[in-house]
């Protein structure tokens, strides 16, 4: 492959569809054939034990930066619950015991808000984009999404919490947006935009 632009720390396409799709429409002449993944390269992963999103996601960074020596985009993202004191929170991609396990992690949810009653069953979707170089710069940026959650699944797009999260301002879950109607309105999408100046400015 030529040399990468931007090498993404995650192994989930998912991920990487919708931060180069969103980023080719931010930034003049990027595209797919900027970005690598950590696929591409032979590194370990580092340790997720930030009690922020911010700090998992600099983490993430920052280690992919070491190894690649390339500048390096991370997100950490995850679902927090008002009935839950704001959990899943960090935990989201592990919340039913092993990591990415989707299905099993929004059947627990579900179950721990079966008594829950619709007007109690505020959410938000949070996540965290870092941004690391090789020579130590780094930067941060948020986005989040307002929403509640249903009482069982619905749609098929999308990944994670979102056949059951339904943004506010909609009666459909995420996972029954379009793919461009998700971006324009989702966490993801709204630290990536804060991002992107940050990534003309730094890495052109």
């Amino acid at each position: 492959m030529s040399t990468p632009t931007l090498v993404i720390a995650t192994a989930n396409s998912h991920k990487v569809e919708e931060i180069t799709a969103l980023l080719s429409s931010l930034l003049p002449g990027f595209s797919s054939a900027s970005v690598a993944t950590m696929a591409d390269f032979d590194v370990d992963s580092p340790v997720e034990d930030g009690l922020t999103f911010a700090d998992n996601a600099l983490t993430k960074a920052r280690h992919l930066a070491q190894q690649t020596q390339l500048p390096a985009l991370a997100d950490d993202s995850g679902i927090s619950v008002a009935a839950l004191g704001g959990s899943p929170g960090v935990f989201s991609a592990r919340w039913a015991g092993r990591h990415g396990d989707d299905e099993a992690n929004l059947n627990l949810l579900l179950a721990q808000l079966s008594d829950v009653s619709d007007e109690h069953r505020a959410a938000k979707f949070v996540c965290a984009v870092a941004l690391a170089l090789p020579d130590g710069t780094e930067v941060v940026t948020e986005g989040t999404v307002e929403g509640r959650l249903a009482r069982s699944p619905r749609g098929k797009g999308g990944f994670g919490y979102d056949p059951i999260f339904i943004p506010r301002g909609f009666d459909r879950t995420t996972a029954e947006l379009t793919p461009a109607e998700k971006n324009s309105i989702s966490h993801r999408s709204r630290a990536i935009r804060a991002m992107a100046p940050h990534l003309a400015e730094l890495i052109g």
